[in-house]
């Protein structure tokens, strides 16, 4: 027997539930999709036949019910990887986790993650409404270099976008993570391409935009758009995808992130119908669940 998690490491609410989730095990699924927005749950779930878990804390609202056949469970994030780091590590905890003994289950259970999130394009062949499957990660945060995770990495990638970038004077040192390609294989289609995702901790500066403030990187978007290694190369960006295949391989997990193009940085364009192109792609994840073996 392993020794047992203190009470200031795995916090409890007073009803036995995680801490920030306000979850408890039996609460969720083994597929699980993540959406940015809290009010975005409900546009998942309402397509669900029926729904048994709904409960919120703070920004982080979670609905599980059933879709064809399928038990998932949604939830919000919030925006960034300081929130992914919260909610991949406490899902896991309800997983992975004996929450009596608070100590960790020698059988573990893996998880599967399926992010439904906006991005930009960073490339003018990719318009705006446009799927996207992110095959690799790129975290410009800080959030991973405090694991021990050097052997998840895709560390070719890595060293050549560092070389290439020479950005160590902003104290700017990418991780690359590669997304699990069984999971991203359920969402393949002709409807859907893939890329390369740069994840952010910012919307603004860490995205190459400025309102009024002076930019440290002005060519931060050219730069990234114009690196190229092999079939690689920086598709889009978002705040949340690195983080999130980072924590989820870590932990044994499965993980993927599907992407709806609203912006592209490189033509000044913003969709006019974002909210539709959404729900398209909430209905085809729902979809491709549904078609697929996980369970």
């Amino acid at each position: 027997m392993g020794s047992s998690l203190g009470s200031s490491e795995l916090i409890l609410n007073p009803d036995g539930s995680i801490y920030h989730l306000n979850l408890l095990p039996e609460d969720i699924a083994t597929t699980i999709i993540t959406v940015g927005d809290q009010n975005r749950v409900h546009e998942v779930s309402k397509y669900f036949d029926s729904i048994e878990v709904n409960k919120s804390k703070r920004e982080f609202v979670t609905h599980t019910g059933h879709y064809s056949g399928k038990r998932i469970t949604v939830i919000s994030t919030g925006i960034g990887t300081d929130n992914i780091d919260i909610v991949f590590n406490e899902l896991d905890a309800l997983a992975n986790i004996d929450f009596t003994s608070r100590q960790i289950k020698s059988q573990k259970t893996k998880l599967n993650f399926i992010r439904v999130g906006t991005s930009g394009s960073l490339q003018p062949d990719i318009p705006v409404d446009t799927f996207l499957i992110s095959s690799a990660g790129i975290g410009f945060d800080n959030l991973m270099h405090f694991y021990d995770c050097g052997h998840i990495k895709n560390r070719e990638l890595e060293q050549a976008l560092t070389e290439y970038l020479g950005w160590e004077k902003y104290n700017i040192h990418p991780y690359v993570v590669d997304f699990d390609k069984e999971l991203g294989a359920v969402f393949a289609s002709n409807r859907i391409r893939f890329g390369v995702t740069g994840t952010n901790s910012g919307f603004y500066g860490p995205q190459g935009r400025s309102l009024r403030l002076k930019l440290a990187i002005p060519d931060f978007n050219e730069k990234l758009a114009d690196f190229s290694f092999g079939n690689f190369r920086v598709t889009n960006l978002e705040m949340e995808t690195a983080a999130m295949y980072g924590i989820a391989k870590l932990h044994g997990h499965r993980a993927v992130s599907l992407n709806a193009i609203l912006a592209n940085r490189a033509t000044g364009e913003f969709s006019k119908q974002g909210h539709k192109t959404i729900d398209r792609l909430i209905q085809y994840t729902l979809e491709q669940i549904a078609k697929s073996q996980l369970v």
